[in-house]
């Protein structure tokens, strides 16, 4: 559109115009695209004449002389010989799947049931050993997972064997023995380099069939997975991937598999930004199952660090000027490192791999990434070489490295909430979905802000710590004038520091004081009498319909 509000034309247009798809055929017209040469083979003398560019000149009509070979269809040539050095592309396609889930998600803010079921739809695809990937959050919180062929009408019913929240990759079966014919496992390939040709093959919104995607990888690199609430090595793409793509393999110009389709990037200013979880995240996450029977998890680093990038920190911290690292600004107190790390340490060197004082380190020719790279690389309970610098001497440690717990847990993991009822008074644990069903996908905006602080910067104390909170007060005559309290955490019971919600439940299901006394956060006190406390109870359970006045992991 002009700045007068008119269409501007781009160039003349003929009399008679006819558009032909460059991937359709016709009785009397083929039409085969070759090097971005539109080759028509006609038995009707005018339908070239018909055929024009987009300036409205008649094309030139190519001819096929009979010493050039046939034009390549899916890697074939007319005579259906597979052409060396062309990926055939129908083989992997077909072991590509549609998975049909029907979920129930936990309710946080009514703990005691479940929120109503719901169906999604996204891609998986074969691999060896009988066996389906697809990414984790299309199948969280499943009650039944069905499969479906590519061209085939039947759904099968499939296993979740397991499921990878980190990595966000999910990992299926089928016991039908039907799923399996004719089916070939698709094979995977190497880490792609930037510039690469990359295909995604899937069943996105827009349709029922096949659809596929192609473009280049454009960025290699430790990428957050949005699922997972981690950092991981990831790739970006060109190439649309939208809603339904989720858990579709991405194939290189080999008709290798070198990822898994999982996130795109929604922006004003971003156009076909979409995310792929590579081969080496794949493999970790497909041994780690096979070595161990179920899946561990990526181990990470108990530690916050800060860059050394700044010259006068360095001289401060005893650096010389040819040592690089990263400082230790606060070591986890419930992690392994724990024992030996500590705050202010200078980490040189992890695995005998030096690091930047951006905390990256090299990645193949020319290339750099952070150093939680070579963490991700390593397996729950593998021991790592670290190097750190401390009062100016240069230290050496073995550490056991395990899973990361958060104060906050990011994911539930298929486990319904846990609560506690006392005269109304409902209480339960904060974790990340808790804050999303409670103030939505804008919760960190929304929620109280001591909660965003510990969500971010605090660390546990002990490996059992959480943050339990008062999420609601179901409105009954003993407590009046505490009906306004909704998300305030619950400091101490009687005096009593509350460690976690279970410690919580069996002090007052224990007490013989009069009083139950509660303290909570900005220095708000709850009383009740005990005795009254509990005979009310029986009856706010009657009234809401909740069939226990506690979950069954609390119960003795």
């Amino acid at each position: 559109m002009g700045s007068d509000g008119k269409r501007k034309k781009r160039g003349r247009k003929s009399k008679t115009q006819t558009t032909l798809d460059p991937t359709t055929s016709t009785i009397n017209d083929e039409v085969f695209s070759v090097n971005n040469v539109e080759i028509v083979n006609s038995t009707t003398p005018t339908s070239a004449n018909h055929l024009e560019n987009r300036r409205g000149r008649p094309k030139k009509r190519l001819r096929r002389s009979p010493e050039k070979p046939p034009p390549l269809i899916n890697g074939e040539n007319g005579a259906g010989t597979p052409v060396e050095g062309v990926a055939r592309v129908v083989p992997a396609m077909d072991a590509v799947v549609k998975v049909f889930c029907v979920h129930t998600e936990p309710n946080f803010s009514l703990p005691w049931q479940r929120k109503r079921q719901y169906s999604s739809s996204s891609s998986g695809f074969v691999i060896g050993g009988r066996r389906v990937l697809t990414n984790a959050h299309s199948v969280e919180h499943y009650t039944q997972v069905k499969l479906k062929k590519r061209g085939s009408d039947t759904k099968y019913l499939a296993t979740v064997l397991a499921i990878g929240t980190e990595c966000d990759i999910a990992l299926l079966t089928v016991n039908d023995d039907e799923f399996w014919e004719g089916v070939s496992p698709v094979e995977f390939g190497e880490l792609p380099s930037l510039q690469d040709a990359v295909t995604v093959v899937g069943y996105p919104i827009g349709g029922d069939t096949i659809s596929v995607t192609s473009g280049v990888v454009s960025r290699i690199e430790i990428l957050s997975y949005v699922h997972g609430s981690t950092e991981l090595l990831g790739l970006q793409i060109d190439a649309a991937i939208n809603s339904g793509n989720s858990g579709g393999p991405a194939f290189n110009d080999k008709g290798e598999c070198v990822g898994i389709a999982f996130q795109s990037l929604k922006h004003e200013d971003a156009e076909n930004i979409g995310y792929v979880i590579p081969t080496p995240v794949i493999k970790h996450f497909i041994q780690d199952f096979e070595e161990k029977g179920a899946y561990t998890g990526f181990p990470f680093l108990g530690i916050e660090w800060q860059k050394m990038e700044n010259p006068d920190l360095r001289v401060a911290m005893g650096m010389k000027p040819d040592q690089k690292g990263v400082r230790i600004r606060r070591v986890d107190p419930t992690a392994l490192e724990s024992e030996v790390l500590q705050p202010s340490d200078i980490i040189l060197s992890f695995d005998g791999v030096d690091i930047a004082n951006d905390g990256t380190v090299p990645f193949r020719h020319g290339e750099r990434i952070g150093f939680s790279y070579l963490i991700s690389q390593k397996y729950t309970g593998d021991n790592a070489a670290i190097k750190v610098l401390r009062n100016s001497k240069t230290l050496e440690f073995v550490i056991k490295l395990s899973t990361h717990r958060r104060l906050i847990p990011s994911h539930v993991k298929g486990k319904p909430p846990s609560y506690y009822i006392i005269a109304g008074f409902v209480f339960t644990t904060v974790s990340v979905p808790y804050l999303r069903s409670e103030y939505g996908k804008e919760y960190e905006f929304e929620a109280p802000v001591k909660l965003l602080d510990k969500l971010l910067h605090s660390m546990p104390q002990s490996p059992d710590e959480q943050i339990v909170v008062v999420s609601q007060v179901l409105v009954a005559d003993i407590n009046i004038g505490y009906e306004e309290l909704v998300n305030t955490q619950v400091l101490a019971f009687n005096g009593k520091p509350v460690k976690n919600l279970k410690s919580l439940a069996n002090m007052v299901e224990s007490c013989d004081d009069e009083f139950l006394k509660f303290d909570l956060e900005y220095d708000q006190i709850v009383v009740l009498r005990m005795k009254t406390a509990k005979e009310a109870t029986v009856d706010i359970l009657t009234t809401h319909c909740i069939p226990s006045a506690m979950s069954d992991d609390l119960k003795p």
